[in-house]
């Protein structure tokens, strides 16, 4: 007897879906794919169709009634706040006569954090949820699905399915077992070492830092950093994407798994970093500040984050997208994954084309970037 067919179907947003249920599938490692973090961004009203991310998650049921393998997938009417840029194809597609939005994303929305982008109690259902993915796609007329950030261990289902693979770089500290920031800085090239302590002596003179999580997060620590964040959003990218609201939900949801370090001078914050903390990774999210103070955001940052995952016995330290001259800081190149499904056969072969360039030129760019790693030698 043949098994049964497997639907499924197109949930409207993550908030409405059982907190319990969606967890059971994301599993507890990265905070990002969490239900309480993509609802936050819903509630908060970071993510809504006004702002170009329609949240419409494709489920997959059990036997039991209960999901059994979601996809966190949103319909995008641009391609802000993704972090893998396809400006160059919507163009093209564009000029070509084609319609390249609204397109299909299966992420997290404004984070370039790798991490799963099949949720699944059953590993068996990936080839099935993607191919619902494939389904709501082209029974759309949509012009493409993108998975941004994939974890690495779910490369091969989607290599499998035929989808095109596309490689990027981000740079993560990784801890080998330090007992100290001392201990890792013996790790270093000498040059380096002095290097790292005379930053971090200019950026800490004259200020304390604080680290707080859980409940010594408070509403004045907040709008404290709200005005970091909008002073950073404002000079990035025009807009910041996340509301004030969304940090007051993060605080009260999740504020075990949030890391906020301030630098104050004489008690009041003048800057400050926002990071989330995982299983086995501390992911640095968010920085601004009041002053510009020589060597902060690096101190804060990444030297901060690095004291703070050895004191957490964590794996790694995932600083965000891009940034070589986190290379000097420790921080080592690795590679991010993408997944991309385009049903048109001569745009799918234009991309692919484009694809195989971009990939050489990154492996041949990591390496030289592995050059440079301040790291002893011999």
């Amino acid at each position: 007897m043949p098994p049964a067919p497997i639907t499924a179907r197109i949930a409207q947003g993550v908030t409405p879906l059982p907190a319990a249920e969606w967890d059971a599938c994301a599993g507890f490692g990265n905070p990002f794919v969490s239900h309480a973090f993509l609802s936050i961004l819903e509630r908060s009203g970071s993510v809504s169709p006004r702002a170009g991310w329609q949240a419409l998650p494709i489920v997959i049921d059990g036997a039991d009634g209960a999901p059994a393998a979601i996809a966190p997938a949103y319909a995008k009417s641009h391609s802000q706040g993704e972090y893998v840029f396809d400006h160059g194809w919507a163009d093209a597609w564009q000029q070509a006569g084609g319609q390249y939005y609204p397109k299909l994303q299966v992420a997290v929305p404004f984070t370039p954090v790798p991490g799963p982008r099949l949720l699944m109690r059953d590993e068996a259902l990936a080839p099935a949820l993607i191919g619902a993915i494939e389904a709501v796609t082209e029974q759309n007329g949509l012009s493409s699905a993108h998975i941004t950030f994939l974890d690495e261990n779910q490369l091969h289902w989607f290599e499998a399915a035929g989808w095109l693979v596309r490689a990027g770089t981000q740079f993560h500290w990784q801890n080998a077992g330090y007992a100290s920031f001392e201990d890792f800085l013996v790790a270093l090239s000498s040059r380096k070492r002095k290097a790292i302590r005379k930053e971090r002596a200019a950026a800490l003179d004259g200020l304390t830092v604080r680290h707080l999580s859980g409940g010594e997060i408070g509403e004045a620590h907040w709008d404290a950093f709200w005005d970091f964040y909008q002073d950073t959003g404002s000079r990035k990218w025009g807009r910041p994407y996340l509301t004030r609201e969304f940090f007051s939900l993060l605080g009260a949801e999740m504020a075990d798994k949030v890391l906020l370090i301030f630098a104050e001078r004489g008690g009041v914050p003048i800057a400050g970093a926002l990071n989330l903390i995982g299983a086995n990774a501390l992911y640095g999210r968010y920085w601004g500040c009041r002053e510009d103070v020589p060597f902060l955001h690096f101190e804060l940052c990444y030297y901060q984050a690095i004291d703070a995952a050895i004191a957490r016995g964590l794996a790694r330290v995932e600083a965000g997208a891009q940034g070589e001259h986190k290379l000097a800081r420790g921080y080592a190149p690795v590679t991010t994954w993408s997944a991309h499904y385009i049903p048109d056969s001569g745009f799918r072969r234009a991309v692919s084309d484009f694809l195989v360039r971009e990939r050489a030129a990154v492996e041949q760019e990591q390496e030289f970037l592995g050059e440079l790693m301040p790291f002893k030698r011999g």
